[in-house]
């Protein structure tokens, strides 16, 4: 069966509606000037290396399916491969659940109705709906997956973005007064304090998904040339927007009256009330461009990690019911179990308290560590490839040699790990008195999550196992080194050769 390849500006709005989020503009902004610091110093030190690091990785000969399973099995071991895309797929379960809350807020403002954000119930509805037609929607393949994150792209990030940033320089040269001041001393953050790492911290994680859409490079025209440059741009583009949004809300909103849920919709209140007081109707229609943006994220989150583990599923890892497609080539099964695992994690924590309690802070936590982990792999894999691997045929180079892809390497290790370990900071939104309990059940769940997926494959049924990779064929194709798609479900010709390792 063949299918329409992915363009280049496809397969960039797919990663960039993983990473780039508007939302996120007034948690920059709560640090005013040092977001700009921080937004570069992550950018360059750890969002860069991941993005270059996974653009030579997809493009090894032979590695272009399954993404970061393939990568780190092909190092590391498929033990540790299959670590690190549970993880991947672990803590967007969660993150799921935090972007729908967002949608759910924005669309309580445009149509007034409070208790759709307020109202236990009627949000843990409201979620089910939203997530449950988003990931339906998602069962046709990878190119309506595209099609929702191009339009999602456009309209909830591009162009709001443009606007705000347009409206904050209109205010800022009418001499408006400014809710930050510019010095030098405002531009460089103290580090010797630990708030401040904190602080730093919460900015690398806003880089991480980038290499979530390495599952579609099969699907991408040109991959050799098209991953890697979209993933340049988008680094380029990321650091630029973030850094540009969250100056514009920090000099726009005082920081006692910022809300980190609707400071971007409270920002353009605020500037396009200050220009023209007529303009309220055309908050709720930007609020709602943005939750169209939100809902273009989840859509691409839907199936990235998926594909990751169906490929997991397609070694013999998981299931053989697990390693069913339909007709489009979308893992329906894995895609369902992902849907429970969420609807259960939006019971927890919205009938726990939304985001105020300990469990909702833990829970969120807890998806950071075990994501950090996964990124440790991924960059321990890379160096396996660098200098145990090294005569892999691949059609990208990180730059700089071998010192240029140790230094970008190492930094993007380094980050992870310090970032790992200041996770387990407290924040500062819990009570003194509860710090000591949110750190014991933090550590005891990421030990037990983080042996959740060696459990599993020590015991998997390796009876089952295989080392092959699916792939579509055409009508007619009786190579026997192949793959049929009959019925959904992938089967193996008995002739098959262990493609893994050409």
């Amino acid at each position: 069966m063949n299918e329409k390849k992915l363009s280049l500006f496809g397969f960039f709005a797919l990663t960039a509606s993983m990473v780039l989020t508007v939302y996120e503009y007034p948690t920059f902004a709560t640090s005013k000037l040092h977001l700009v610091f921080f937004l570069l110093l992550g950018g360059l030190l750890w969002f860069l290396p991941v993005a270059l690091c996974a653009a030579e990785m997809a493009t090894v000969k032979g590695w272009q399916n399954g993404g970061i399973f393939r990568w780190v099995s092909e190092t590391l071991g498929e033990r540790f491969g299959f670590a690190a895309i549970f993880f991947q797929w672990f803590q967007i379960t969660v993150g799921f659940v935090t972007m729908i809350y967002f949608i759910l807020g924005a669309l309580s403002y445009v149509f007034n109705f409070p208790a759709l954000n307020s109202d236990p119930f009627v949000k843990y509805c409201g979620l089910l709906v939203i997530f449950w037609l988003l990931t339906f929607s998602q069962l046709r393949g990878t190119n309506r997956t595209a099609k929702i994150a191009k339009i999602g792209f456009v309209v909830g990030i591009l162009i709001p973005s443009v606007l705000l940033f347009g409206l904050a320089a209109a205010y800022v040269l009418s001499g408006n007064p400014l809710q930050i001041s510019f010095s030098a001393k405002n531009f460089v953050p103290d580090f010797s304090q630990l708030s401040t790492l904190v602080v730093f911290v919460s900015f690398i994680l806003a880089y991480m998904g980038v290499e979530a859409s390495a599952s579609h490079i099969n699907e991408l025209e040109n991959p050799r040339r098209n991953y890697p440059l979209a993933m340049v741009i988008l680094v380029v583009l990321a650091m630029c927007l973030n850094a540009a949004g969250g100056f514009a809300v920090a000099a726009v909103i005082p920081q006692k009256e910022l809300s980190l849920s609707a400071g971007v919709i409270q920002t353009f209140q605020s500037l396009l009330l200050h220009f023209n007081s007529h303009l309220g109707w055309l908050v709720k229609i930007i609020a709602l461009m943005i939750a169209f943006g939100v809902m273009g994220e989840v859509s691409a989150w839907v199936v990235g990690p998926s594909r990751g583990m169906f490929a997991a599923a397609q070694r013999g890892l998981l299931p053989e019911k697990l390693r069913k497609t339909n007709q489009y080539g979308v893992p329906t099964p894995l895609i369902m179990i992902q849907g429970l695992v969420v609807t259960i994690w939006g019971a927890i924590l919205t009938f726990g308290g939304g985001g105020k309690n300990l469990s909702f802070l833990v829970a969120i936590s807890l998806t950071v560590v075990i994501y950090l982990i996964g990124y440790l792999l991924f960059f321990l894999g890379y160096f396996v490839l660098l200098f145990r691997k090294k005569n892999l045929p691949r059609s990208y180079n990180v730059p700089g040699g071998r010192i240029g892809k140790v230094l970008i390497a190492g930094s993007g290790l380094i980050l992870s790990l310090f970032a790992l370990v200041i996770s387990f900071v407290p924040p500062a939104s819990i009570p003194h008195g509860e710090q000591h309990t949110y750190q014991l059940i933090l550590l005891t769940s990421f030990l037990v999550t983080l042996l959740i997926p060696f459990v599993l494959y020590e015991f998997h049924d390796k009876s089952q196992h295989n080392s092959t990779t699916p792939e579509h064929i055409k009508t007619g194709d009786v190579n026997p080194a192949t793959y049929l798609h009959a019925r959904g479900e992938y089967r193996i010709v008995p002739n098959e050769q262990d493609t893994l390792k050409q």
